[in-house]
């Protein structure tokens, strides 16, 4: 069994893969070809902004965001304590300060009581200047933009939504990468939409924002190539890449979405009553699902637990083992929100995903389920 079976996707979109990876190679233009300008619209068509610039991965569409807000030193950028390491370091980066705060115990995502003590207690103690939040969907859940949004215009922070795993997520019938002032998400290959190396994407329906973004992405690119403006990157999803997201697109909303859902539900069903703590899609919310993530009861030793299901044949990964404030990077560098952030501490503790992905079925989630409730530690009644 696979954690993500990415050759199940390739196997059943073989055809069109296949022919677009070929019709790149036979054009030749591997770099800036016109798949990559087809994906953008396309892209931005789906999630329903007015602007996708693509660039070379999901850590570079944060940098790119935060670096035409002008985003540096002597400010504040409110980044959730659980998430991945990128989503933190883009703001190290352009040297502004990262304040971690905790999240929701259930919804692994950015805790809107807590962001408001947070950026009070900041712009109280006067030392940096609140000006933005990354606010991440994590495991393909939107974030609770609902209360998050009230409290950035309140404060007059600008709101990134870092959505590198929750592309094609869903609030209502909102997408996923259309909450942020500007919205960000990336392409590794085991995101909801993958393509076969990196690559990300930034969205705004700001055009002097996009036309920013689109010049530090190419060397500070003015007019041409060689009119360079500014200081910038070299960040550019290749043509391949671009012509492998297209052959994807169509199963992916079609029929990726749904199926990870589905899988998702099976789990749901199987583990009930079971001592797990199962991930929570609140009412209205769509997941994408990019990890289906349990937490596991207290007192079960997770390593252990974890080396059992290999042995049966059955992979499991655990995201994240860290709280985002206790990474050596960060040493010194970083604020952690008033109160701490003892929810974060304790899923690090205790998380852990199941194999997941459109491909997963029925079959697939029985096997996972059994090896996991014959684990004799958990105290299943089996």
């Amino acid at each position: 069994m696979q954690f993500r079976d990415l050759g199940a996707q390739y196997r059943a979109l073989k055809p069109q893969i296949d022919e677009a990876i070929l019709a790149v190679v036979e054009e030749g233009r591997y770099i800036s070809g016109p798949q990559v300008r087809e994906l953008e619209e396309r892209l931005a068509a789906y999630v329903g902004v007015k602007h996708c610039v693509t660039c070379a991965n999901g850590t570079d569409a944060l940098q790119l965001a935060l670096m035409a807000w002008g985003v540096g030193p002597g400010d504040a950028v409110f980044v959730p304590d659980f998430t991945f390491f990128s989503s933190g370091e883009a703001v190290a980066a352009v040297g502004a300060t990262p304040v971690f705060v905790d999240v929701d115990e259930r919804t692994f995502n950015l805790d809107p009581a807590k962001l408001e003590e947070a950026v009070v207690a900041v712009r109280d103690a006067g030392s940096l200047k609140p000006v933005a939040v990354v606010a991440v969907d994590l495991f393909g859940l939107p974030a609770d933009y609902p209360a998050i949004k009230p409290i950035c215009e309140k404060y007059g922070l600008k709101l990134l939504e870092d959505g590198a795993q929750g592309f094609g997520g869903a609030i209502g019938d909102e997408l996923a990468c259309s909450f942020g002032d500007i919205s960000t998400t990336s392409f590794f290959p085991a995101k909801p939409l993958g393509c076969y190396g990196d690559g990300g994407a930034v969205f705004t329906d700001d055009d002097d924002w996009a036309a920013l973004i689109r010049s530090y992405a190419v060397h500070g690119k003015g007019t041409f190539k060689y009119d360079n403006v500014r200081i910038g990157m070299n960040s550019r999803l290749d043509t391949i890449q671009a012509a492998v997201l297209l052959a994807k697109m169509d199963a992916f909303i079609g029929e990726e979405i749904a199926a990870v859902n589905e899988v998702a539900r099976r789990y749901d069903e199987a583990l009930a009553g079971s001592g797990l703590v199962l991930p929570r899609v609140p009412e209205d919310y769509t997941s994408s699902w990019a990890q289906y993530t349990a937490q596991l009861p207290k007192g079960v030793d997770r390593t252990a637990l974890q080396d059992a299901l290999k042995e049966r044949g059955v992979p499991t990964m655990v995201y994240y083992p860290k709280p985002m404030h206790e990474q050596g990077a960060f040493e010194g560098t970083c604020v952690v929100a008033p109160g701490g952030c003892s929810v974060t501490e304790r899923l690090c503790a205790t998380v852990l995903s199941l194999p997941m992905g459109p491909y997963v079925g029925a079959e697939g989630v029985g096997f996972a389920c059994s090896a996991l409730l014959a684990y004799d530690s958990l105290g299943f009644d089996v």
